[in-house]
């Protein structure tokens, strides 16, 4: 007598469609990872402070309409693949294009954001997203500066990109960032990372 086996479920992978007309009925934020659906934990304190401390030092030289939290970003990858950065910095196009828009998401035919901010949070498997995949999407969506502010390893990073590549410069301490976006820019690491401190 021959057992039956149960088949293997297929794993459906979600395209950009799918995810935008996804709700599971529950407030849970997701990010899309190559088709599949990634839980957002919620953010620590830590990191909401950077966020305001940054978005509070850049408005100087940034409109308050430009700065995003929590805008979602289409990217480029082998599945389709959402992100959602915590904090970005519109270009004038790009702010265009979401005027009026049903969805804070910057779609694969809008322009790109001028910079993307990304707090670190606890844990390799974060590390490896911010550090590793988020610099090649976010480079292949020619998105000027990405900067990785990471208070575990007390350090802001800063990406620039060029001719489809990102040049990195780090910075600790009172090294001052150095922005090609932001070149008056007087603000050093330690005053970003100053929330993990008090």
């Amino acid at each position: 007598m021959t057992q039956a086996t149960n088949p293997t479920p297929i794993q459906k992978y979600l395209t950009l469609e799918d995810y935008l007309a996804y709700d599971d009925g529950t407030d849970t934020r997701y990010e899309l990872v190559s088709g599949k659906l990634v839980e957002m934990p919620s953010e620590s304190d830590i990191n909401g402070l950077i966020v305001v401390i940054l978005m509070f030092a850049l408005s100087r030289f940034v409109r308050p309409d430009r700065f995003r939290i929590r805008t979602e970003i289409a990217v480029s990858g082998y599945r389709a693949t959402v992100r959602v950065p915590d904090l970005m910095v519109l270009t004038e196009e790009a702010a265009a294009a979401l005027q009026g828009a049903a969805r804070s998401i910057l779609l694969p035919d809008m322009p790109p954001p001028a910079l993307v901010v990304e707090v670190v949070s606890p844990g390799i498997e974060n590390e490896q997203r911010d550090y590793r995949y988020k610099r090649s999407e976010y480079a292949a969506r020619e998105i000027q500066e990405y900067w990785i502010v990471d208070p575990a390893a007390e350090q802001v990073m800063v990406l620039t990109w060029v001719a489809g590549l990102y040049e990195e410069a780090v910075f600790k301490g009172e090294q001052r960032i150095v922005s090609a976006l932001f070149p008056e820019l007087q603000l050093t690491a330690s005053q970003i990372l100053q929330a993990k401190m008090d």
